[in-house]
């Protein structure tokens, strides 16, 4: 008879929970998602907090503690360029990847077989062009399997189905405030978007 899942909750991370409730049980999967604003490029050129970038070395905690046959992670594409900071908390351009690399090595160490791939969220039917590096973690010996892609540009020659579009899925009937009209104004390059 399985137990059931047990699920992290917001706030939960930093705790003792995986050692407290979880050492000694099964863990089939481990889904973290870190906080991604401090490595997005739409941060642009302002101080990162280096306690924020350093959440995904919850990972490796719990890989060593709880070992979970299977960890996906997923995060903005840039993640794979975490690097130190300089002095004033901006990230170091000439060591890209430096800190990835070391994260992604301590999870091989733990015996975890490490694949990444940056996906296309419109390539899975959802209405955005949203990418995202994914990574599959395993240490159970079976074959880390991606998905395959259910949809393309329209007239493909797969023969896939089209991507779908934002605006199959919003009911412009219902009224609402423009974001044009709001108090405080967009930012500029939200404005050029």
């Amino acid at each position: 008879k399985q137990k059931p899942a047990y699920v992290i909750k917001e706030g939960d991370w930093s705790s003792d929970v995986c050692s407290s409730d979880l050492k000694g049980r099964p863990v089939g999967l481990m889904w973290a998602s870190p906080d991604c604003t401090h490595f997005s490029r739409a941060k642009g050129g302002k101080p990162v907090k280096k306690k924020i970038r350093g959440l995904a070395w919850v990972v490796i905690k719990w890989a060593k503690i709880v070992q979970p046959r299977v960890i996906i992670l997923e995060n903005v594409a840039e993640f794979k360029e975490w690097g130190p900071l300089t002095k004033d908390n901006k990230p170091d351009n000439t060591k890209k990847g430096k800190t990835f690399n070391l994260w992604a090595n301590r999870l091989r160490g733990l015996g975890y077989k490490v694949e990444f791939r940056e996906l296309s969220a419109a390539d899975y039917g959802a209405p955005t062009i949203r990418k995202r590096l994914f990574m599959i973690a395993r240490c159970d010996g079976r074959p880390i399997v991606w998905p395959e892609v259910t949809h393309a540009e329209p007239g493909n020659i797969f023969g896939l189905p089209a991507y779908r579009t934002a605006a199959e899925c919003i009911d412009f009937s219902l009224p609402c405030p423009s974001i044009f009209e709001r108090k405080r104004p967009l930012a500029e390059n939200t404005l050029k978007r």
